[in-house]
């Protein structure tokens, strides 16, 4: 998971946590989890002719996954499954962007943990590196409960509890030897 440094003043990224799916030599993808849109599942669900009677699961928010492609839905979730369009990220979780797994949580029939998010967040070749570089962001490794059992208001000050960190004493100046 990727932690924004209190300094990133990004007015999309800043006290964000995004959890990395998918890091290599051309860049990384990753779903920003911190973030509830005013929309619901049941918009979603309704735009999509998904039918659910399900209000625990028609009231949850959508999370504004990152700046990118906006308009597409990423369904996070655990246990993997066997869903179309399913792309294993570790043991446990995976990423899915199909409307099969869309209609099974709309009827409870889904995996037992999911988030929903629009959006992604993207890095081109080396920009992630670089921005971890100039001290934007603080990675830690997944937490589940953060991913699926945190509010997402809550998320990024419970990861950086997470590593032990009072966000009140971090500077945004580095140090590197």
């Amino acid at each position: 998971m990727l932690i924004a440094m209190p300094s990133l003043e990004d007015s999309f990224f800043s006290r964000s946590v995004t959890y990395i799916c998918e890091h290599s030599e051309e860049g990384a993808l990753g779903i920003m989890l911190s973030l509830p849109l005013e929309a619901t599942y049941h918009e979603l669900f309704d735009h999509l002719k998904i039918s659910s009677t399900n209000q625990e699961v028609l009231d949850n928010a959508l999370l504004a996954g990152g700046p990118v492609d906006k308009e597409r839905g990423f369904i996070l979730h655990s246990p993997l499954g066997n869903w179309d369009s399913s792309m294993t990220i570790s043991d446990d979780i995976a990423l899915s962007t199909s409307e099969d797994i869309l209609a099974a949580i709309a009827n409870r029939e889904g995996p037992e943990e999911a988030v929903i998010a629009l959006g992604y967040s993207g890095w081109d070749k080396g920009q992630l590196e670089q921005e971890i570089k100039e001290n934007s962001w603080l990675i830690a490794p997944a937490n589940k409960d953060i991913i699926f059992h945190t509010a997402p208001q809550h998320r990024w000050q419970k990861a950086t509890k997470l590593l032990g960190i009072d966000w009140t004493q971090l500077t945004e100046q580095s140090g590197h030897a």
